[in-house]
């Protein structure tokens, strides 16, 4: 698999990476065994990003990945997160950007991980109390210390990146990007190109639905997560799943998967783009890396602009109390 850059700092990974999250929560059931089987496969298939965050299964997913790191160290590139809070009982407690719990989140998620250094360590949410020169500010000394390599923010707004790159250089941005949610193409990956900052699209899927598999909201399982989603509800699902066929029309003629299709659309908007699709399933994690030998000519990449513009999709990427979190 080929490698792209993310920043100009010297971080280099494959062309995609994998989303770990739904290993230990958020996506209904999880198998731990079938999980391990599946990070070792998308070695063997030649992914060496890895994404985790400390809240994923209030850090349980760290705890999970963290052999597997440790056993391929000099293979894995580590990407995992810091800022959303949550209590011993997997409570939400809020966002924290403050520099005295930026480094107690980066030495708890080291614990967990069984490691000395994380290769990518992002901010996962600003924190609208704490400016974020103060953020990154500490974040910077984490860098100084060894204890990280590089920087990243996630679901910022183009105000915020400027200012926190001239703190310390920021080499990758992590934001929602599919053919479902396109906004980010507006102000947040020019201002990324001006900075020479990497851009890492988590969902790149649409949360399941770009692949076509989703029919119905009662495909989901009770615990699963997109059963609050907007775009999964209602009218939204019906306008949504209209979307999704005339994706899957055009896959068709390229005799690919929908998935496969929307990755490749994603890898063609630039070398600097690096998607993150999660599974925990080898059969999707396969179906996922097939996409790279997705061709697609600038006819196909009109068509697929014109089935998916901007704002296409029908409601909110998230509920009203998540919307308050993004682009801040």
């Amino acid at each position: 698999m080929a490698n792209r850059k993310l920043g100009t700092q010297g971080l280099e990974v494959s062309a995609l990476g994998l989303g770990c999250m739904g290993m230990s929560e958020f996506y209904g059931e999880t198998d731990e065994q079938e999980s391990r089987r599946v990070l070792d496969r998308a070695l063997e298939s030649g992914i060496t990003f890895y994404d985790t965050a400390d809240m994923y299964g209030s850090g349980r997913n760290e705890e999970l990945i963290g052999p597997f790191v440790q056993k391929n160290r000099d293979q894995v590139v580590l990407a995992t997160k810091f800022g959303n809070r949550r209590g011993p009982n997997g409570e939400y407690l809020g966002i924290s950007g403050r520099p005295e719990y930026v480094r107690e989140a980066c030495e708890n998620s080291l614990r967990r991980l069984g490691v000395e250094t994380i290769d990518l360590y992002y901010q996962h949410r600003v924190d609208p109390d704490t400016p974020i020169e103060e953020t990154v500010g500490a974040m910077s000394r984490l860098v100084e210390e060894g204890k990280v390599r590089y920087l990243g923010l996630s679901e910022a707004a183009p105000e915020t990146i400027r200012r926190a790159y001239a703190v310390h250089p920021i080499s990758a941005l992590q934001t929602e990007y599919s053919l479902w949610s396109r906004d980010v193409e507006d102000g947040i990956l020019p201002i990324c190109r001006e900075l020479g900052i990497g851009f890492v699209p988590y969902s790149p899927l649409g949360r399941g639905f770009l692949t076509g598999q989703i029919q119905s909201p009662e495909d989901f399982a009770a615990d699963d997560f997109r059963r609050h989603s907007p775009r999964f509800q209602g009218e939204n699902f019906a306008r949504n799943l209209e979307l999704v066929e005339r994706i899957k029309q055009i896959a068709g003629e390229k005799n690919c998967a929908p998935s496969q299709l929307a990755l490749s659309w994603l890898l063609a908007q630039g070398d600097d783009i690096v998607p993150i699709p999660g599974t925990k399933k080898i059969k999707y994690l396969l179906e996922n890396v097939g996409a790279l030998d997705v061709s697609l000519t600038a006819e196909d990449l009109r068509r697929i602009d014109e089935a998916a513009p901007q704002g296409s999709a029908a409601g909110l990427r998230y509920p009203e109390s998540g919307m308050n979190t993004l682009n801040k």
